[in-house]
């Protein structure tokens, strides 16, 4: 695109998520480098309303709730060269017939990883802390923990055993290395150079749910992960250990995990779940051993906007002449959320 012209841009998601992914500050800035308007949000390529403002885009800044964009999509924006998404996983967004017209895209999935791994750090302390347990039994008692009750608690040599090296995953190891607990990783992209570059020890997924105190997903949905914890691997995990789920439900056999929290053997602390939401009479709800989160890790509120500058950002880059900088491939999508 030349620098000299502005390029044409159009919103594509659920409108209301544009004031947090851009607030006025942001939209200023992304209103200098390219023509849009920030009152046309699209979120049918078929609605008449948007024909003439798609006809023109170069750019299309998407976010949740953005139709998939396929070859009725494309037929509609005939000019479109980017795609840029101010949100995570691009999975469900795209799709050959995009790929095959070479247009680029580009994901704030790197940012959004961000806040789910300070979530995961903090669940991963709490848990190793015994927080939960010792809440309920608080609220129940009135009265605090004997030092017997106590014994097993804290976090001095704790094992946290990560499941994926993914960004989240990453950036969790980053932030675990300040604190006293053991790393195990399990992922089988990352070598034993990389795994202890990374702070872990690499381990095959059974050798880590065996060993580990605390366990956290962060791999992603894709054909060779789906319910990666079977009614078996589940059974690895020792008495008493503490499963992290914020990535994905379809990671787990829900029905294998439920059977497993109804019995008080493990516990739980789950962001997603298979499916989302859960049935309004699923135990997990209630049950003492299980903390469940509406999938919540993920960028909310405030952290919204470090989304929408990651796209203004990419789209100075795009109006410069310069490469995307985090540019995704239909390559990746093999391997990625």
């Amino acid at each position: 695109m030349p620098s000299a012209q502005l390029p044409r841009a159009v919103f594509a998601m659920d409108p209301v998520h544009l004031p947090l992914l851009f607030p006025p500050p942001l939209m200023a800035r992304l209103k200098r480098t390219a023509e849009i308007d920030p009152t046309l949000v699209v979120r049918d390529f078929a609605d008449p309303a948007a024909a003439a403002p798609l006809a023109g885009a170069e750019v299309l800044v998407t976010g949740w709730g953005c139709a998939r964009i396929d070859a009725d999509a494309l037929a509609a924006a005939p000019r479109l060269r980017a795609v840029l998404h101010a949100a995570g996983s691009v999975r469900s967004l795209v799709g050959e017939t995009l790929w095959e017209r070479g247009v680029a895209v580009s994901s704030a999935a790197a940012a959004n990883a961000l806040p789910v791994a300070e979530y995961t750090l903090a669940m991963i302390l709490l848990a190793g802390k015994g927080a939960f347990t010792h809440r309920e039994r608080y609220r129940a008692t009135h009265t605090p923990p004997a030092p017997a009750e106590t014994a097993a608690t804290g976090n001095v040599g704790r094992r946290v055993g990560i499941v994926g090296a993914s960004r989240v995953g990453r950036r969790l190891l980053e932030l675990l290395r300040p604190h006293d607990v053991e790393v195990l990783l399990h992922d089988p992209c990352v070598d034993a150079a990389d795994a202890a570059a990374l702070g872990a020890e690499p381990l095959p997924l059974e050798d880590l749910l065996r060993r580990s105190d605390i366990v956290s997903l962060h791999a992603p949905d894709i054909p060779e992960t789906h319910h990666m914890l079977d009614r078996s691997r589940l059974a690895l995990i020792r008495d008493g250990g503490v499963l992290i789920n914020t990535s994905r439900g379809a990671l787990i056999d829900q029905d294998a995990l439920t059977d497993e929290l109804l019995s008080g053997r493990l516990h739980a602390i789950l962001d997603v779940t298979e499916p989302e939401p859960l049935p309004a009479d699923s135990p997990l709800y209630t049950l003492p051993n299980v903390f469940l989160t509406p999938h919540i890790a993920g960028s909310l509120g405030n952290e919204l906007e470090r989304l929408g500058r990651v796209a203004v950002e990419e789209l100075e880059r795009l109006a410069a002449g310069l490469p995307l900088a985090y540019q995704v491939h239909p390559a990746d999508l093999s391997h990625v959320a």
